[in-house]
């Protein structure tokens, strides 16, 4: 029998030093392409579960 999880919190903690930190590194833009293609994939294959049901 498949567990269906209904909602989900997620709790974080921002430490200002370290968001200061990794704002420092150069990012590729390829990589933030890749990421947000794979999070629209993502939504996109929730969405299409959700209207399987």
């Amino acid at each position: 029998m498949p567990i269906e999880i209904k909602e989900l919190h997620i709790k974080i903690n921002v430490d200002e030093k370290a968001a200061t930190e990794t704002t420092k590194t150069p990012v590729d833009e390829s990589q933030i392409m890749r990421a947000i293609s794979e999070s629209v994939e993502q939504v996109v294959n929730i969405e299409q579960r959700k209207k399987e049901r």
